[in-house]
């Protein structure tokens, strides 16, 4: 549709959610492409601004680990935290950790695995060298850069694969052709040490369990 017509179209859509009344076919696809022009809109800023993307993915129904090591954190959350430090020690800059707000119950206990994490394991102390050790918590929707962030793990979900790894979902195309190059782009790119050495990383890791001892 012409901008101004999808304009017309959307915000009559939107009136006639709050009127309890049917939109016509029109105010739907209107509403869907001004939905479309956002979410590239989004992806811009984020470039623009120097975002950088980082996430972990693990197979549907995994994560959910026995006692005792649930008080631990997952091996995807500390890859998580490994790929953010390194982007942090080549940018000098200390980073904070801010999350969207769930049930308080659960928020807890990952603030005391993540607790346990900085304070109990040598690897999470040294890592407080450029990581502040604790959790701040936002509500979503009174927060852009997490709705930001919800954007981009919507698509990282259903279009960004690692086959080589074993991630081999099937992917939603439509989303997979216009926004997979904007997570390529914006995704972190850089190198990472261990144990004396120095190897290329990425800012999206597959982890096929995450509830496994060991790095594999």
């Amino acid at each position: 549709m012409a901008v101004h017509e999808r304009q017309k179209h959307a915000r009559s859509f939107l009136m006639k959610g709050l009127q309890k009344l049917k939109p016509t076919s029109s105010e739907f696809c209107a509403y869907g492409q001004a939905c479309l022009e956002m979410a590239h809109g989004v992806f811009e800023l984020l470039r623009d601004h120097k975002a950088v993307i980082f996430a972990s993915a693990i197979p549907r129904g995994s994560g959910k680990p026995d006692a005792p090591i649930e008080e631990y954190l997952r091996k995807d959350q500390v890859f998580l935290l490994e790929r953010y430090f390194y982007f942090l020690e080549t940018q000098q800059q200390s980073g904070l950790l801010v999350m969207d707000g769930t049930e308080k119950n659960l928020d807890r206990k990952f603030v005391r695995q993540l607790e346990s994490y900085f304070t109990k394991t040598n690897v999470g102390r040294q890592r407080t060298q450029w990581t502040v050790p604790t959790l701040f918590f936002v509500a979503s929707d009174m927060a852009y850069p997490v709705q930001a962030a919800d954007l981009a793990i919507y698509c990282i979900n259903w279009s960004f694969r690692l086959p080589l790894m074993g991630m081999d979902e099937p992917v939603r195309t439509e989303i997979r052709d216009q926004f997979l190059d904007w997570i390529r782009q914006l995704q972190f790119h850089g190198q990472g040490h261990r144990d004396g050495n120095v190897f290329e990383t990425w800012g999206i890791c597959y982890v096929p369990n995450p509830c496994s001892p060991g790095r594999t």
